[in-house]
């Protein structure tokens, strides 16, 4: 079956999935703690959107050649993955985290208030997830990941 064959595309799910893990214990040696929800949260040391869109770039360099439509469009797409995971994304994050505090303070002077005690928690407002998007330093180590990651494919494997 020609998917199986595919190794671009399994060079970019691998690197998906390797990113996801390694959250785990990059995660555990800054807090000591070991947090598994990393594995499919956004945002983090490193990016898998980075690791996986340079995987897949890399792999079609080796498979098609630099000079190829499809690395051109490969390389494009992954500037724009990496664009929007340090733009767009961790913007959302940041305005996540104003909110989130809004939402606190509201939730403090509502505590002061008769009638907010009595209110069943599913009535309560939820929290925004803050960690959305990516630094840039998430985004080059997940970059460099992806590449690495094809290199080995392609030269140790392959």
């Amino acid at each position: 079956m020609e998917l199986f064959q595919n190794v671009p595309l399994w060079a970019a799910l691998f690197a998906i999935f390797f990113a996801q893990f390694v959250k785990i214990p990059i995660h555990f040696l800054f807090s000591k703690k070991v947090d598994f929800a990393l594995f499919t949260s956004t945002g983090g040391m490193p990016s898998s959107h980075s690791a996986a869109v340079t995987a897949l770039t890399t792999a079609v360099a080796f498979e098609e050649g630099l000079d190829s439509t499809m690395f051109g469009i490969s390389a494009i797409f992954a500037v724009i993955v990496m664009f929007d995971a340090t733009g767009v994304r961790f913007q959302a994050g940041q305005q996540a985290i104003i909110i989130n505090q809004l939402r606190a303070d509201l939730h403090n002077f509502f505590e002061h208030t008769k009638d907010w005690p009595q209110k069943k928690e599913e009535e309560k407002i939820q929290e925004l997830k803050t960690l959305l998007g990516h630094k840039p330093i998430e985004v080059f180590m997940g970059a460099l990941t992806g590449i690495a990651i094809s290199i080995i494919i392609y030269t140790l494997i392959l």
